[in-house]
């Protein structure tokens, strides 16, 4: 699965899990860490877990295990497929640290095809 697949299948897992405000940045040309980030919101704690859990099992079952998770018990949840990183916030941390402003030379994927209203 390339990068750009795999950001797909993420954000389709959180469209179905209703996170909110899915973004995902090209960071490819940015930087070595990554292709690509993906950022959603989740209404509140609880929420915030339960899209990690449910992206890290949907991809557990097509064979794709993270490197790393961060932030378990915190607002704010990184799962690191190295490709592509996932950030999951509640709103409050996400507005706090503001990585769409952060990468804001990144360019953003058009997901119009994926997210549902």
């Amino acid at each position: 699965m390339t990068p750009k697949e795999l950001t797909r299948e993420i954000v389709k897992v959180l469209d179905n899990k209703k996170a909110q405000d899915i973004v995902a940045i090209a960071t490819e040309e940015l930087t070595i860490v990554s292709d690509y980030f993906v950022i959603a919101s989740g209404t509140s704690n609880t929420h915030v877990k339960s899209l990690a859990d449910d992206v890290e099992y949907e991809l557990s079952q097509k064979g794709i295990e993270p490197l790393h998770i961060e932030g378990r018990a915190t607002g704010w949840i990184l799962l690191d497929y190295g490709s592509v990183i996932v950030h999951i916030f509640q709103k409050e941390s996400r507005d706090y640290y503001n990585l769409e402003r952060l990468w804001g030379d990144a360019q953003q994927l058009d997901l119009s095809d994926i997210i549902t209203e």
